[in-house]
């Protein structure tokens, strides 16, 4: 039988591609979209006595923006999470561009290893491990005190700055790498022809390698606020109590209050959130070759 003119053949590769997206859907489904879809459902049902009940009403978004110490816990996500990614931004940036043009490239690979050391610790020691350098009896206030240098142990750990303390040292070395990503694929040759052309060292560096690293400053500040104002572990154990976070307001709400539906309705505003950031750094989200 001779195939109709005008119909492409579909090719046995196409018909393997197109079939094996089929569990990954499944998995995205399931996994991703009914979640979310269940969670903005409850997010506008009651809780009354104690019980859920599926009555559709939006008091618990009322509630959350409407509340003053509920609303902070928004805010003061956001200033964490800002304040860790510029830190992070202003320390992996020079460390970045050095290890990508004044170290040889014989030793870029082990320093890179040592970078990524970091991420081989789990994420709980890290934090706990930061408590035994700035608590009241950690090494800090140990060196100080013997030196004569203060005569009470400085209030370090469960402070704002002992949150970001921990954040900034996961993600410099994150951030790093995302940069150093984006520094090698600049062409060189960019960078002789300004220098030929009269430009300086620092005029090389703001109108050739900083425009040009930008998609990588961009790429790691993203994945840096979205991991940062997601998480729970670092605030509770290096922040404690004393400024709650959304993550820390989420697990109340749950563990506690059983209270479900305000939980959903803080859990799809902080998504919002990175949505919104995701829209404004868009554009400069892109590691293509330069």
């Amino acid at each position: 039988m001779t195939r109709p003119k005008g119909k492409p053949r579909k090719s046995g590769r196409f018909e393997f591609t197109r079939w094996a997206i089929h569990p990954a859907l499944l998995f995205t489904v399931v996994l991703f979209v009914l979640p979310l879809a269940m969670m903005v459902v409850v997010s506008f049902w009651q809780r009354v006595y104690g019980r859920l009940s599926a009555t559709w009403s939006t008091a618990n978004y009322s509630k959350f923006f409407g509340t003053e110490y509920l609303l902070d816990t928004l805010f003061n996500s956001i200033e964490v999470t800002v304040v860790t990614t510029i830190v992070s931004i202003l320390l992996a940036y020079p460390l970045a561009y050095i290890l990508a043009y004044k170290v040889s490239p014989r030793w870029q690979k082990l320093i890179l290893i040592f970078a990524v050391l970091p991420f081989w610790t789990a994420y709980v020691v890290r934090s706990y491990s930061w408590l035994l350098v700035i608590s009241e009896n950690g090494i800090v206030n140990y060196v100080l005190l013997n030196l004569g240098l203060i005569d009470q142990p400085l209030q370090m750990a469960y402070t704002r700055g002992a949150t970001i303390l921990g954040f900034v040292h996961f993600f410099t070395m994150l951030l790093t790498l995302t940069i150093y990503a984006n520094l090698v694929q600049i062409k060189p040759s960019y960078q002789k022809a300004a220098e030929d052309l009269g430009a300086s060292r620092l005029q090389v560096f703001f109108r050739i390698t900083l425009p040009l690293s930008i998609p990588g400053v961009a790429v790691g500040a993203f994945i840096t606020f979205v991991i940062a104002i997601g998480d729970f572990i670092t605030p509770q154990i290096l922040g404690g109590s004393t400024e709650v976070l959304v993550p820390q307001a989420i697990i109340l709400q749950v563990s506690r209050a059983a209270n479900f539906p305000m939980a959903s309705v803080m859990s799809i505003t902080l998504m919002l959130v990175i949505v919104l950031v995701y829209a404004l750094t868009a554009k400069h989200q892109k590691m293509d070759r330069v």
